[in-house]
């Protein structure tokens, strides 16, 4: 096992983040993982990109393109024989321990050094291009699998444009429609290996709670938090930092302890569908309102009041409900290609620990 920095030519960007245009002919790469725009570029070449600082995550590119300054612009030096796309699979599993080994206070970063001492299992390029391929088919396919999710969201966007956009519906605020808005315990609790499932916004997840990655605290802890944001089955539960004002039906019986980052909306039921109201709230008209309501420099914040005051639409439940019976078919198509999409992803990640350990 060498060390990557042996084989490899490692830069960093040298633009600030507001150096992006909008509409730009060149991808701009910050430590977002969806990169900018920007109308010059300083790099043109087959590479890896690594985020430096912020959500730690990996990119393959190959062109004309500029980087932020704590974006790490990884090729391989000219007589190392590396296939890049190999350097990538290996830095997109190697990007778990680099979040581990990150440093810092609110933004955690991590040093050149991280990078120039991974250890590399360099192969034959044979090998190489044989690990690519096999990653790479299933990378396609999932892929093809998360556009089958995406289409399919966005067919029931454009149900409910069709439905409800632009008819003379009454328009209420979101907290007149609520008997409770609130959020998760302020207080960073002691976190067990099992007991009361604890979680934040970072579970909220392509429209669902998800349940692979969470916390637990005690039933004490519990008990002093539950008053303020206990969860009933069919709340909604909206992020508030992170991917601001993502919406989630809650569907589940359990308790359920929340982190501060994620609000509780407790609505009127005899007036609103929970297929709807969570609808509602992913929409431009809504989510322009919540937008241009958050505070904070470096993490922004959606604060309650802010989501109090927003302006939603109410129609008759009649009308709600047939956009609901539309949704729950929608959701068998995606529950038959999410399961599909759950089995590549433990095939790919499979695959990855046999390659990379």
């Amino acid at each position: 096992m060498a060390k990557l920095g042996d084989f490899v030519k490692i830069k960093t960007g040298k633009l600030d983040a507001n150096a992006a245009d909008e509409g730009g002919k060149y991808p701009f790469f910050t430590c977002s993982k969806t990169p900018l725009r920007i109308n010059n570029y300083s790099y043109d070449c087959e590479c890896v990109l690594v985020a430096g600082n912020g959500d730690l995550n990996v990119k393959y590119y190959n062109g004309k393109f500029d980087a932020y300054q704590r974006t790490y612009v990884i090729e391989g030096k000219e007589d190392s024989q590396i296939s890049i796309r190999y350097l990538y699979y290996f830095l997109d599993k190697y990007v778990e321990t680099l979040q581990n080994q990150s440093i810092g206070g609110v933004i955690k970063y991590i040093k050149l050094g991280n990078l120039t001492e991974a250890p590399f299992p360099l192969m034959s390029l044979e090998i190489q291009k044989k690990v690519v391929s096999n990653l790479d088919k299933i990378t396609l396919l999932i892929e093809k699998r998360t556009k089958q999710l995406n289409l399919l969201d966005e067919l029931v966007k454009s149900r409910f444009v069709e439905m409800f956009e632009n008819k003379n519906y009454q328009i209420e605020k979101l907290g007149a429609v609520c008997r409770k808005i609130t959020d998760g315990t302020h207080k960073t609790p002691t976190y067990l290996d099992e007991g009361i499932t604890f979680i934040s916004a970072k579970n909220i997840v392509n429209g669902e709670l998800d349940f692979t990655d969470i916390k637990h605290i005690s039933e004490e802890e519990y008990q002093e938090i539950q008053n303020s944001c206990q969860t009933d089955i069919f709340d909604i539960l909206l992020s508030k930092s992170g991917s601001l004002g993502a919406p989630v039906i809650v569907k589940t019986k359990e308790k359920l302890g929340l982190f501060e980052s994620l609000a509780v909306l407790k609505y009127d039921r005899d007036r609103l569908l929970p297929e709807f109201l969570c609808e509602q709230l992913k929409m431009d008209s809504v989510q322009r309102q919540f937008k241009t309501g958050t505070k904070g420099v470096a993490i922004k914040h959606l604060h309650l009041g802010v989501i109090a005051d927003t302006d939603i639409i109410v129609p008759p439940l009649k009308e709600q409900k047939i956009f609901a019976d539309f949704v729950a078919q929608v959701d068998k198509s995606k529950l038959a290609v999410q399961k599909s999409l759950e089995q590549l992803e433990i095939l790919k990640k499979s695959l990855m620990q046999a390659y990379f350990g």
